[in-house]
């Protein structure tokens, strides 16, 4: 099976990463690749938690992978480290057979000098995933989940 490993700098504290990482209004901002839009239906940070979630394409591809315009996807917080680590197990809800299993996503916060580094891995992708695509998108994401959490840290000592 296919992974996408990415490492990322961000210019803010651990904390506010995690709380970016397990926070549904963050989550909804950071966690969609650009020309998409972001539903969350479910939601529940914690070891043992369910989340859904909805990405729509903005303009209508045909692309989708749950319908013709929208990704959906489900899953479960696996682990849970404060301030280090958020492991999920993520399903796309598909009918296509070769984009159906369970895939882990993963985050692994370090200190760095000036703030952290994000390890993030998707581990197990289906054959039917592009493993291009899915670098991109999880760059995009990365980028915003870094935007987010560095705009916090400036309101917070701005």
């Amino acid at each position: 099976m296919a992974s996408t490993h990415i490492e990322w700098f961000v210019s803010a504290p651990r904390p506010n990463v995690f709380r970016a990482l397990l926070d549904a209004r963050s989550v909804r901002t950071w966690m969609v690749p650009d020309g998409m839009t972001s539903r969350i239906h479910e939601f529940d940070p914690r070891v043992g938690g369910r989340f859904r979630i909805s990405l729509s394409y903005d303009v209508p591809t045909g692309a989708g992978k749950t319908s013709a315009h929208t990704d959906t996807f489900h899953g479960v917080f696996t682990r849970v480290v404060p301030d280090r680590t958020v492991v999920q197990t993520v399903e796309f809800e598909t009918e296509d057979p070769a984009l159906r299993g369970e895939m882990t996503i993963s985050y692994t916060l370090d200190d760095a000098p000036g703030g952290t580094r994000v390890a993030a891995h998707h581990d197990n992708l289906p054959p039917g995933l592009s493993q291009q695509d899915n670098e991109v998108g999880f760059r995009m994401s990365l980028a915003k989940l870094a935007t987010l959490a560095e705009q916090e840290e400036r309101r917070r000592h701005g």
